[in-house]
């Protein structure tokens, strides 16, 4: 792989480069390193590019390529350019470029496809938006189990070249249904007279075609396989779904989660693609609802007003006790939301997931406790700031302190939970949303609790 400096090199050549220069210097990059080049330098001609392509490399360097840039490639084609680069295109790679169209122009590039590749389209868009239908190819090698070794691998240098992956062989009854998947190594390393069925184990995994892509992405870290087939609900194969393709929503998935969890709506972007006003919007509306939010620790400290204006050491400690309360917090709600992800947390692990997080509260706000008492206690010997009081203001910060974390780590840890059943994405139980709700409880637990050890002293 290329280094950042012959990437920098490369890229530079590609934009200084005549058409002779370009024609060499695509022979030395693969399709994939080709698009990433393009996609990242927006001095580099793709047009004059796409000129001194061979057809092979054209169509894999367009799949790979960001859709604002296919888009604008399919525009300057000549009709024949376009028919044929929409014709030979993976029809995953089609989906996805399709289903971003805007819908008055869908019908003319459905209308250049032919006969069986329009009826394909037409059938992969069908399925809902985010479904594991809408990621699969057709794509793929299907066998019988009455079959012999010999027979499989002439039939796979026959059709083998159309298809999408040939790590797996799918083996099929007579009506299409799937009853087994087989490696291909085990045919070429069998005798060619057995028969396909000596093969089978039966031990085979499928993905529904109307799931949701999330659940593709699962069953992918459960299983050792590149490609995993997919079928209806009963159980007819329809085609498949590979792993790189799993790849790029896992992709968007994670960015979408620590975007929301950042306290912003989930950019439909690259960050430095998101037009200035579109960024505005998607981060707008979460800091007004966050501010509006603070705006209730402001009425709690108006609502203690009386205590502050007796005793006004305590306005020291606030910023510390809300800080704390939301870091326990947002720790607490990160590691949750990323262990939900992972399928390690369900929402039947609710109480395990309470228990252990009221002890780490406990524990954690101990340990800040114990500093915070310490600290208070350390700056008696050279300060008066606490007065003859200054126990009480310690001992008020160590309970408050042990109430706040633990509180913070409830919070942060049943939030993700209670959004997941009710249907909404745990990850917009962001950190600052976590923290403006723990920083107005916080602040409630600081007074009241400093009400109880300091009324008749202070207050």
């Amino acid at each position: 792989m290329a280094t950042d400096e012959e990437r920098e090199l490369l890229a530079e050549r590609f934009v200084t480069g005549n058409l002779y220069k370009l024609k060499r210097l695509t022979t030395m990059v693969q399709p994939e390193e080709l698009a990433e080049l393009i996609n990242e330098n927006k001095d580099i001609d793709y047009k004059k590019v796409f000129q001194v392509l061979d057809a092979d490399m054209a169509i894999h360097t367009f799949e790979n390529l960001d859709f604002d840039i296919q888009v604008e490639l399919l525009r300057s084609f000549s009709i024949e350019q376009l028919t044929s680069t929409l014709n030979q295109i993976s029809p995953d790679d089609r989906t996805a470029l399709f289903e971003k169209l805007p819908e008055e122009t869908l019908p003319r590039y459905l209308s250049l496809l032919s006969d069986e590749e329009r009826k394909t389209a037409k059938e992969l868009l069908q399925y809902p938006e985010d479904s594991i239908g809408r990621l699969m190819t057709p794509d793929f090698i299907s066998v019988k189990e009455d079959w012999t070794v010999e027979h499989v691998l002439q039939y796979i240098r026959t059709y083998g070249k159309n298809s999408e992956t040939l790590n797996l062989i799918y083996v099929t009854d007579t009506n299409g249904y799937l009853i087994d998947d087989i490696r291909v190594r085990q045919f070429l390393l069998s005798p060619l007279d057995k028969k396909v069925s000596d093969l089978m184990d039966h031990q085979f995994v499928s993905l529904n075609a109307k799931d949701d892509q999330e659940k593709a992405i699962d069953l992918f870290k459960q299983s050792d396989r590149v490609a995993l087939p997919v079928t209806d609900f009963n159980g007819l194969l329809l085609g498949i779904i590979t792993f790189d393709d799993v790849m790029d929503v896992m992709e968007e998935e994670d960015t979408e989660d620590i975007q929301k969890f950042g306290g912003t709506e989930a950019l439909d972007e690259p960050y430095l693609k998101v037009s200035f006003r579109e960024m505005i919007s998607k981060r707008a509306g979460w800091l007004v609802v966050l501010f509006l939010g603070e705006m209730l620790t402001a009425s709690a400290m108006g609502f203690f007003n009386d205590e502050l204006n007796k005793a006004v050491i305590l306005a020291l400690f606030v910023p510390l006790i809300i800080s704390s309360g939301g870091n326990s917090g947002s720790q607490a709600a990160t590691l949750i939301i990323r262990a939900m992800a992972l399928g390690e947390v369900t929402l039947e692990n609710w109480w395990r997931v309470m228990r252990r997080e009221f002890l780490s509260g406990l524990v954690l706000g101990g340990i800040l406790a114990i500093i915070g008492f310490l600290r208070i206690a350390a700056w008696t010997f050279f300060t008066d700031i606490y007065g003859v009081h200054w126990f009480l203001i310690a001992l008020t910060v160590s309970f408050t302190l042990v109430g706040v974390v633990m509180f913070g780590t409830l919070c942060g840890s049943m939030l993700p939970l209670i959004l997941k059943k009710f249907g909404v994405d745990p990850a917009v139980s962001s950190a600052p949303f976590i923290a403006t709700l723990v920083d107005v409880t916080g602040l409630i637990i600081y007074f009241s609790i400093a009400f109880l050890l300091l009324k008749g002293t202070l207050l």
